[in-house]
């Protein structure tokens, strides 16, 4: 059987991406057994050809750009068509950073499930039943109706729903079944994290300090006109008008984790200086970017 782990990623994102696969590589035991792919945006013309077109996220509509921080999201659902609908997949976001082992999730028995993932653990799980797609295992021979292609256009026909996709809303609920949280670990780095996930945007360690540059939903769903305000403001002001900055992740360890894993790759040379310099200029990557690689301590491999 054939086993690739796919991160997604687009320009604002790569950085993270290029530290997510060495991250795989570098804790697995077994890292001869699987092959990574990073799946690019660029790579992937459908999504360019609906730039700036409205489409359905919430039951509202939104205007699709593809320099929004999570253009990337349609790929999570490419995995199967890009292995021809065979083997095994693990899909991850490019916030996510193996602390263990990736193939003892990769090779584990699915128990006859299409999808394996966690919850999610705000209100969108809780009550609206949201899985949590950012990390998903795949057995892509159950998966034949997955067309990202599609379904990606069906959301601007207005045939299917942004959130719906996403969160898996439509699939057989008896084809999914549930992984320990600890391989999506929601901003949590303790002895038992298998992969950690720098979730919530804002404190994203390798951003502080830099303007926001995500959308916030039009639709707080428990308080509806707060979302009401935040349509009117991004109509009125644009996308990123009074968003602030960054703010520093409140656990260091997960600051000095990235970046550890970060000057890794600078001197394996899989992530240049250059690099780094030309994602400073973009405000992808925090401008104090060295120095905080220069005070990193390395942590040992798993």
């Amino acid at each position: 059987m054939q086993y690739t782990v796919f991160i997604q990623a687009n320009d604002k994102q790569y950085i993270g991406a290029l530290v997510a696969e060495h991250a795989l590589r570098r804790n697995s035991r077994h890292a001869d057994r699987f092959d990574v792919q990073i799946m690019h945006t660029k790579d992937f013309p459908f999504l360019d050809r609906q730039e700036g077109n409205a489409y359905l996220n919430g039951g509202v509509k939104r205007v699709w750009l593809n320099d929004d921080l999570q253009s990337f999201t349609p790929t999570r659902f490419m995995p199967p068509r890009l292995m021809n609908y065979e083997g095994r997949a693990l899909v991850i976001d490019p916030d996510v950073f193996a602390v263990g082992d990736a193939w003892e999730l990769l090779s584990r028995d699915m128990q006859g499930k299409a999808i394996m993932c966690r919850q999610r653990s705000n209100t969108k799980g809780t009550v609206e039943g949201c899985h949590a797609t950012s990390v998903m295992l795949l057995d892509c021979a159950k998966l034949p109706h997955w067309d990202a292609e599609q379904q990606f256009n069906d959301m601007f026909s207005m045939k299917l729903d942004y959130k719906d996709w996403v969160c898996l809303l439509n699939e057989d609920p008896d084809t999914i079944g549930m992984f320990e949280t600890v391989w999506n670990d929601f901003d949590r780095l303790e002895e038992d994290t298998m992969m950690v996930h720098n979730t919530k945007r804002q404190t994203q360690p390798w951003k502080t300090g830099l303007p926001i540059d995500f959308r916030k939903s039009d639709r707080l769903r428990l308080f509806p006109p707060r979302g009401w305000g935040r349509w009117l403001k991004r109509h009125l002001f644009g996308d990123y008008a009074f968003a602030g900055h960054y703010k520093s992740h409140p656990d260091p360890n997960q600051e000095q984790f990235f970046f550890t894993l970060l000057r890794e790759c600078v001197e394996k040379g899989t992530v240049t200086e250059d690099m780094v310099r030309d994602a400073m200029r973009h405000n992808y990557v925090r401008h104090d970017a060295f120095e905080v690689m220069e005070r990193a301590r390395p942590s040992a491999a798993a």
